[in-house]
């Protein structure tokens, strides 16, 4: 047991939360719409399947798939479940902890699996089962997130391919890479190591939305301005960038 408080880092999302507990996700497992468990994964002990029974309580009193609770107590456990793609992914806790943080792994975990596969499916993670458990080994480390980013799980585990499946299964290797993540304790995981461009550009996209309500006399009632800006940066290395508004006169 661990008495003094353990920082659990969601390394893509930069987020640190301090977690006072043994363990902060026990197991979890995969669920299709017709109740049926068709992937378990358990770190250290295992949790029996009748845990979810609580799970398919309140699934049967829930008037539509999507409005099952995210939160489900228990007398020993707490079930904390997303829905994505007709599939519950539903997590154990054994100790109480943010609701939020581990809302957010598991929506990582599902956009992982669209990342890795195509689409995150019950039959894509059926045919990539090993893979799948690969990946879950690296995002948790002993119940707390540790790699939750594309470019280093990629780096850690390669994408499956037509010619790689083959590759493997004659001589017997595996997806995990040899090398360990160049940017697995950078502070912008986010971003590869050493990225080279021919031609150094940066784009930048400024989206406008103005909303406003008026009278029938013309009379602005209510009005906001919305704004986003999307960037595409092919820049070589990590270049400081300073972006300037100035108002034309």
């Amino acid at each position: 047991p661990i008495s003094t408080a353990i920082l659990a880092q969601l390394v893509g999302g930069g987020c640190v939360v301090s977690v006072s507990c043994r363990k902060m996700i026990h197991s979890l497992f995969l669920i299709n719409t017709t109740g049926d468990i068709f992937l378990e994964k358990h770190w250290k002990s295992v949790v029996s399947r009748s845990v979810c029974d609580y799970f398919f309580e309140a699934q049967g009193k829930a008037s539509e798939l999507e409005n099952v609770p995210p939160v489900i107590p228990s007398p020993h456990h707490y079930l904390i479940n997303i829905f994505r793609e007709n599939i519950f992914f539903v997590s154990v806790i054994q100790s109480e902890v943010p609701p939020l943080f581990v809302i957010e792994f598991l929506h990582r975990v599902a956009e992982m699996f669209q990342d890795y596969f195509g689409e995150c499916s019950e039959a894509a993670i059926k045919d990539n089962v090993v893979i799948v458990y690969e990946l879950l080994e690296e995002m948790l480390d002993n119940g707390f997130p540790l790699a939750t980013e594309s470019n280093i799980l990629k780096e850690l585990i390669r994408p499956p391919t037509i010619l790689r499946s083959v590759v493997n299964t004659i001589t017997g290797s595996s997806n995990v890479g040899e090398t360990l993540p160049t940017g697995q304790l950078s502070c912008i995981p986010w971003r590869r190591a050493g990225v080279k461009y021919t031609n150094n550009e940066a784009y930048f996209d400024v989206v406008e939305e103005i909303d406003a309500i008026l009278d029938k006399s013309g009379t602005t009632v209510f009005a906001e301005i919305q704004g986003v800006i999307d960037a595409c940066i092919k820049l070589t290395g990590m270049p400081d960038l300073t972006l300037s508004f100035m108002v034309e006169t």
